[in-house]
């Protein structure tokens, strides 16, 4: 199983930008969809981003526009480029990682803190 630890969170002032990142260890993810989500206090945990082993990407629409989640299988990790923060961004974010022809994140990271205020 791969292992997965996020990073770069942290408290950012409305429209600041932040940049996650996951690195992967264990196993290449170069081949897996990764994806990354959110939990804010009280809330469920909310899909924001994935990417495709061929690197097409998808976004929620709360975050489309203002974040751009991006790899780099030579490092085996994968970012995700927060723009235009808001305070409404602010979670608990995580990564996880899907195998290829699989339709289950079945690998996550313990999470990154990012607050935005206002």
């Amino acid at each position: 199983q791969v292992q997965l630890v996020e990073s770069g969170g942290g408290l950012v002032q409305a429209g600041g930008s932040l940049r996650l990142s996951c690195a992967a260890s264990g196993r290449t993810v170069s081949r897996d969809t990764m994806g990354w989500f959110r939990q804010a206090p009280g809330k469920e945990r909310e899909f924001v981003a994935h990417i495709t082993w061929s690197d097409s990407t998808y976004y929620a629409d709360s975050v489309k526009g203002r974040f751009t989640i991006s790899r780099d299988n030579a490092k085996n990790t994968v970012y995700l480029q927060m723009n235009s923060l808001k305070p409404e961004d602010t979670a608990v974010y995580y990564c996880a990682a899907r195998k290829v022809y699989t339709t289950q994140y079945d690998s996550w990271g313990q999470g990154t803190q990012v607050t935005v205020s206002s």
